[in-house]
């Protein structure tokens, strides 16, 4: 049970960071005609893309990102980590066509 519930949590947690990158995202979607934002992405690998480009919110919120799940069990490098996976993602779903391409 208790592997379930941590399974699920997991999940959980992943849904709720994808709500929260989309919701900061949105204004600038909105009012600025910025990128639409990827409801695929997380904090984590929209920070760790944007640390790789030298954004420099990023590349001081990205070691505190990894700290945490560092001493979350995690091995170093999770917003590297989490950029392939969110390319991966929103890649695989435009080519089936499911979303529609970038603007």
């Amino acid at each position: 049970m208790a592997g379930r519930f941590r399974s699920w949590l997991h999940s959980w947690l992943i849904a709720l960071d994808q709500w929260a990158y989309v919701s900061l995202a949105a204004p600038k979607y909105l009012l600025r005609g910025g990128p639409l934002p990827s409801p695929y992405e997380t904090i984590s690998s929209k920070t760790g893309r944007m640390a790789d480009e030298g954004h420099r919110w990023a590349l001081i919120a990205r070691p505190m990102i990894d700290g945490l799940f560092i001493l979350l069990g995690s091995p170093p490098g999770h917003c590297q980590r989490s950029i392939v996976k969110a390319a991966v993602i929103d890649a695989s779903l435009r080519a089936a066509g499911i979303i529609p391409p970038t603007a």
